[in-house]
């Protein structure tokens, strides 16, 4: 079975301070969730037209954010 998939920037023109290191996208695909080496967990909203906003930013962590999971309902 073949998978295409399209590459989506979640940033605008300028690149942001932080630095990415774990991507999930939740079963709806309507939220994308990014770790950052600088330990925060960020939320976006992607719509049906695959256009990216902000939607939260998590602060807390003292470590870098190198995986990601969802928890079971």
């Amino acid at each position: 079975m073949k998978v295409s998939a399209q590459a989506v920037a979640v940033w605008g023109k300028i690149a942001p301070s932080h630095s990415i290191t774990a991507v999930m996208i939740t079963d709806d695909q309507q939220t994308i969730v990014t770790g950052s080496q600088e330990g925060q967990i960020c939320l976006w909203d992607l719509s049906s037209e695959l256009k990216i906003s902000s939607k939260e930013i998590l602060f807390g962590h003292t470590a870098s954010v190198t995986c990601l999971a969802k928890a079971r309902e």
